[in-house]
């Protein structure tokens, strides 16, 4: 189950990039055609701006899960091992509530977007704001996995490390493994 974890964070990462890439392809040749040939692409200003949208929302979901969401560590740091899982229980379970509002929120408001088109492509609106289902259920999922493993004691001190802000040297690593 993890590789099949791993596989499919490794091609939202590739769709990142392919993401990012193709909005800066898009705003650069639009930038060119406009001051060099007083001309543009319209349907690149649209895309482009979608594509940061989902870069955005899936990117999210990536950064969740590698811990790299800024936090506030200041008083995590001083607490020791068990104040540490305390506060990230609550973490995660303030994740998973607004998670799911999210989620919920995006799925009330999916007939809406559903029924609109955009102004040049004409695709449905769902392709853009439809994204908060991915976002909403993808960052329940992993701190409801969090909190599972929190609640069960499987844990590792690793991600309580994480959680804390303490950033390991690779030596430091290495004496762990």
């Amino acid at each position: 189950m993890q590789k099949a974890t791993d596989l499919f964070f490794r091609f939202l990462e590739l769709l990142l990039i392919l993401l990012l890439s193709g909005m800066a392809i898009m705003v650069f040749v639009n930038v060119i055609m406009r001051y060099g040939f007083n001309s543009g692409i319209n349907v690149s200003e649209e895309l482009s701006r979608y594509f940061f949208v989902w870069l955005t929302f899936i990117g999210a979901v990536v950064a969740f899960r590698e811990h790299s969401h800024l936090g506030i560590e200041t008083l995590v740091m001083f607490l020791s091992r068990r104040g540490r899982v305390i506060c990230m229980s609550l973490s995660n379970l303030v994740i998973i509530v607004c998670s799911a509002i999210f989620f919920w929120g995006t799925w009330k408001q999916f007939p809406i977007n559903a029924s609109m088109a955009a102004p040049v492509t004409g695709m449905s609106m769902i392709w853009v704001y439809g994204v908060g289902l991915f976002t909403g259920a993808g960052m329940a999922i992993i701190a409801i996995e969090r909190l599972f493993r929190l609640v069960t004691g499987r844990v590792t001190d690793e991600e309580i490390e994480a959680f804390a802000g303490e950033n390991l040297t690779i030596e430091q690593l290495a004496e762990r493994t």
